[in-house]
Parts: C-alpha cells; structure tokens; sequence
C-alpha cells in the first residue's frame, strides 16, 4: 500500500475550496481521486496567486494528485458519463447548492440505485434541509449565521473575520471525517449511505464557552466580542511587549506560576486575582501588571524564555513570512515546499494528518483541466481512444494544453 487510503475510489464533483479540502485529505492518504470539472473547470483556477500563464497557486494548493476530466454535464451523455463511473467508485462527493445534482440526474437516489455501497457526501453553506438550505453561500456566510464572526473584533467596534478560510477547510475536515467512518461502517455491514454536511454546523461547533455559557445562564451571559483579551477566562490574550505582542495563556493553575515569574507571587492570594471570575472582573489591572513586566524585559526573546522555562504557555504572534520560516514548521512539514510544473517550487501548508505505517508523504502534482481524459475513462470504462476522440470533437469533453516544457525544480 502507498498509504492508508490506497485502493479506495473517489470521485470528485466539487469546487472553490469546502469540497476540494475533503478530497485533498483523501488524495494526500491515498485515495485515487478523480475530479470531475465542467468546461471552464473549477472557478479556483482563476483565483490568485497566478503564474504568468494564469495557472493558479490556489489550485494547484487544493487538487494536487487528483486526476481530471473536463465533462458538460449540461449533456445527457455527460451525465451518464458520470454515472459510468460512479458505479466503479466508493466515494462521490459534491458541493453544490442542494438540489443542483438530483436536477443533473445525479442525487443520491440515482446513485445509490447504480452502486449500493457507495458512499455519497455532499458539502453545502447551510445543509441539505431547513428554512435556509437554498441559500447559496461561501465560508464568511456560515460564520455570519453561526455567531463566530460577532466574537470578532474590539468591543464597541464592527466585528471583524479572520483572513483564513477556517470554515471551509474545517467543513473539509468534517467531511473527510464522516467519509472515513462511512467507510468503515461500510467495511463492517456491506452498505453505504448519504452524507449531509454543512459550513454552518462545522461553524457552530467551534464554540466551545459561547453557548453553554449563555444557555445555562439563562441568558445573563452574553458572550460578545472583547477585543485582544478573552471575555471569560483571564489572563488570556495578547499583551503588548517589549518589541512587538505576545499571546499568553497562564490560566487555572498556571496563574500561581506566573505571578512568581513577574515577581509578584503576592498577587495569587489577592482577593482581586485568586480565581478566574474575580481576575476577569479586573482584567484591565491585571493586564496592566503582566504588560509591565513584559515591557521590562530586554527583549521579546528574553520574556518568552523565561516563560516557557516556567511553563506558561506563551507565543510570539508569527507574520505568514515568520511562521513559513519558523524551523518547527518547515522540520515537520507544516509548511511544505511543493512543485507544480508550470509554478515550479513554493510553499504551501502541509497535510496535518500523520500516520505511523506512513511517515512520508506522496509526491503529488496538480492535473490540468481534463488532462486525465484519456486516461481516466480508459482505465476505468474501457472506452477506445476513438471513443474520447468523439467525445471531445462534440463538446462532451474538455481539456486545456500542457506546457510543453515543465518549470525547474528547486
């Protein structure tokens, strides 16, 4: 086995970033993924950054190691195409808005009919069902309506959002999670099933103090935005320093350890910081206290380790530049160094799954729009090359040219 997926089909019907998130954790374990795209291919390619060519890094980051054909789905022969294939696969996935794929013909009830144990995931803003399933929507959307993006921000302010596409790729994360227990249902009992998830419930089960707080309270709580410091745990947040800020999260029974550190070990018992309630109703004191001391300090450098030789946790807030030259991340492959042919070699984030039996990682290109034509429909439908040949000269196929010459590696 080249990894832990090896052997398992999937294919791929999905776009932009929720959907290609899921499928490139497959890929990057294994799976042999085929992308199906229509005939200008996934809007992503568009997306920057773009090479000279406009190949896109933002594509190339998302798909690489699937195989791609470039099929009109608007033709019915496209979409048999499709289900031709889906018969020989484990897995289909899709993100489009509910309802588009059982108009295609392709709805999980056409499917199952074709393959029984296939296992059917679609990925959308707001789920398969409810008074708001046939809004279309992106990331920032769900985490609008989830109430993550009104804890965003400085108190008083208009909230904010994070410049990273949490909700996307973590509905990625929860798709390939539900796949793989799918899988293994499958293994055990011989059935597969439909898979409904949604960006707007992998938003709101990121909260983890929010919604307990303000239920069990019977609402005297309301968990608001609070700027550079958490609203109910104290101290937590990020602290002007000597040279620049640092997060610092000395909290519970790291509070003690921390006052000995700024040389205050008094302020433990103080009646005004002895538990987390009573320090976060003087966070603003208290804020001031640790500041001061990290502001003494000869540099940024000199206060971090001190506290990490106390044990507090404490962190420097990284640039995207500092965190992809940072010696961790580049020894673990957080950050990985790729190559694509016509980009040649940058970074990129690195797949965060680890696995004992398969400590390195597979050596993955992303596939030109309907590059795998041929091959894809040759391996796993028979079809003669005449067959492909007629099939593109009526439009039910697409593809783009391959450079000729691919870019230097690194």
């Amino acid at each position: 086995m080249k990894h832990v997926l090896d052997g398992y089909r999937v294919l791929d019907l999905t776009q932009f970033l929720a959907g290609p998130a899921a499928t490139r954790i497959l890929v990057e374990a294994g799976a042999e993924v085929i992308k199906v795209e229509w005939p200008g291919g996934d809007p992503s390619r568009k997306f920057p950054f773009l090479g000279e060519d406009g190949r896109s890094a933002y594509y190339v980051q998302q798909n690489r190691g699937k195989r791609s054909i470039g099929v009109d789905l608007r033709s019915p022969e496209g979409v048999a195409l499709v289900k031709e294939l889906a018969r020989g696969c484990d897995v289909l996935i899709e993100n489009f808005a509910p309802g588009v794929m059982a108009r295609l013909g392709l709805g999980y009830d056409a499917i199952k009919t074709i393959n029984p144990e296939i296992v059917m995931c679609s990925i959308s803003a707001f789920g398969q069902s409810g008074p708001l399933a046939h809004l279309p929507g992106f990331d920032n959307i769900g985490q609008a309506y989830s109430g993550i993006t009104s804890m965003i921000g400085d108190p008083g302010k208009p909230p904010a959002f994070p410049m990273a596409a949490i909700g996307d790729v973590s509905t990625g994360v929860h798709a390939a999670c539900a796949i793989g227990f799918a899988l293994l249902y499958r293994e055990r009992t011989g059935k597969g099933q439909y898979l409904d998830i949604s960006l707007l419930d992998s938003y709101f089960h990121y909260h983890e103090v929010n919604v307990q707080a303000w239920s069990c309270s019977k609402g005297e709580i309301q968990p608001t935005r609070s700027g550079s410091h958490h609203y109910a745990v104290a101290p937590g947040g990020i602290f002007k320093s000597k040279d620049s800020y640092l997060f610092l999260l000395p909290i519970l029974h790291l509070w003690p350890k921390l006052c000995e550190i700024l040389g205050r070990p008094e302020l433990a018992e103080d009646p005004r910081y002895v538990d987390n309630a009573s320090r976060t109703r003087n966070q603003k004191e208290l804020i001031a206290i640790i500041e001061e001391w990290l502001q003494a300090q000869d540099s940024d450098e000199a206060a971090i380790r001190i506290l990490e030789e106390g044990h507090v946790p404490v962190a420097p807030i990284l640039t995207v530049e500092q965190a992809c030259r940072h010696p961790h991340l580049i020894e673990r492959e957080t950050v990985r160094t790729i190559y694509d042919r016509s980009l040649g070699s940058f970074q990129a984030p690195g797949n965060p799954l680890r696995f004992s039996e398969f400590p390195a990682h597979l050596d993955l290109e992303a596939p030109y729009l309907g590059e795998h034509n041929a091959e894809v429909l040759g391996d796993c439908l028979g079809y003669s090359g005449a067959h492909i040949a007629d099939l593109v000269k009526r439009g039910v196929l697409h593809n783009e040219p391959i450079p000729a010459q691919a870019a230097a590696r690194a």
